[in-house]
C-alpha cells in the first residue's frame, strides 16, 4: 500500500530543480556587461562590501594588485542573473571574473594565479600593470 503512495512523489530537490535555459537577450545581456570593461566581476555584493569571503578574497586581490578598476555585478541584487552566469559561464560558483571579455574563474583559481604570478601577466596582456613584479 505505503508503494502504490510513494511512487509519484519526486523527491524536494527533483521539484526545485531550474529547468529554463536562458533567452538570447539574457546571454545578450551577459555579453554585453562582460565586454564593458577590461575586468568584470559577479560577485556577492560590491567591492566596498563584499557579502561572503570568496567575493572579499577577489575584491583584495585586485587590490594587491593596483587594480582599483573593474566593473562589479552583485548577483544578491539579481536572482536571474545569478542563476543565468552559471549557465552562461558553465561555472557552478559565485564569483566569477572575467578579463578582457574571457572567463577567468572563481575565488581558488583567482588565488592560484596570484600566487603563482599568473595574474601579473594576464593583466599585462590586457594593458593592465599590477603593483606586484
Amino acid at each position: 500500500m505505503l508503494g502504490a503512495v510513494f511512487r509519484n512523489v519526486r523527491p524536494v530537490a527533483m521539484r526545485v530543480c531550474r529547468t529554463l535555459a536562458m533567452s538570447a537577450e539574457q546571454k545578450e545581456d551577459i555579453n554585453s556587461r562582460i565586454k564593458a570593461d577590461k575586468i568584470v566581476v559577479f560577485m556577492k555584493g560590491v567591492p566596498e562590501e563584499p557579502r561572503c569571503g570568496f567575493s572579499r578574497a577577489v575584491c583584495q586581490i585586485f587590490e594587491m594588485h593596483g587594480v582599483e578598476k573593474f566593473s562589479a555585478h552583485n548577483v544578491l541584487e539579481d536572482d536571474e542573473l545569478r542563476e543565468n552566469i552559471k549557465e552562461f559561464s558553465d561555472w557552478p560558483t559565485i564569483p566569477q571574473v572575467y578579463v578582457g571579455g574571457e572567463f577567468v574563474g572563481g575565488c581558488d583559481i583567482m588565488i592560484q594565479m596570484h600566487q603563482s604570478g599568473e595574474l601579473v601577466d594576464l593583466l599585462a596582456e590586457h594593458g593592465i600593470k599590477s603593483l606586484i613584479k
